[in-house]
């Protein structure tokens, strides 16, 4: 089985062969892929997370297809102590209306497995981007890295089967992530 795992040295290995599949996102309880990944790997996951509404940046909107305000998830994400990730989710209003996800604790799955069963499935495909991007004042002070210095982010894009953008998710991740991917090469 694909999982997360997390070194001796506090590395993390965020595996995307299986973060998004139900049973291991849900597994034990599990409120979504990092915590789930987080415990298979030995850690210590924990979650302070913020609900608001708010404008998109332009990019994000383009990409939700939505003018106005969206619901925005925003997630400090740790391990034990130790901040390790920054994740900002943006969900239109009527999918995060209609999967009841605008207050703080979501349930086993998270976001993932409420939009699916209010029949906003993203089970098709996950598209992520990963790029390198300076770390505004903020994030720097907050992952303890310098301003400016590149970090991983990875932007995740979740479709529905009909082609619907329902949630657009900046992960920003600090220092020791290893990103795993795999691909068919027949």
């Amino acid at each position: 089985m694909a999982q997360n795992t997390i070194g001796s040295n506090g590395s993390i290995t965020r595996d995307a062969r299986s973060r998004y599949r139900t049973d291991l996102r849900e597994a034990n309880g599990a409120h979504g892929a990092f915590e789930s990944e987080t415990r298979r790997g030995g850690g210590t996951p924990r979650a302070e997370v913020t609900v608001s509404r708010a404008e998109a940046p332009a990019d994000v909107a383009e990409l939700l297809g939505v003018e106005g305000p969206v619901v925005v998830r925003a997630r400090r994400m740790f391990d034990g102590e130790r901040l390790v990730q920054l994740a900002d989710t943006w969900i239109p209003v009527d999918v995060a209306t209609a999967a009841g996800i605008e207050q703080v604790d979501t349930g086993a799955g998270g976001i993932i497995s409420r939009m699916r069963e209010a029949g906003f499935d993203q089970g098709a495909e996950a598209v992520e981007d990963v790029d390198q991007r300076p770390a505004t004042a903020d994030q720097a002070e907050a992952l303890g890295v310098e301003e400016g210095e590149l970090l991983l982010t990875v932007t995740h894009v979740g479709r529905t089967a009909e082609g619907r953008v329902v949630e657009v998710t900046r992960h920003t991740l600090g220092r020791g992530w290893t990103l795993r991917y795999a691909a068919p090469l027949n």
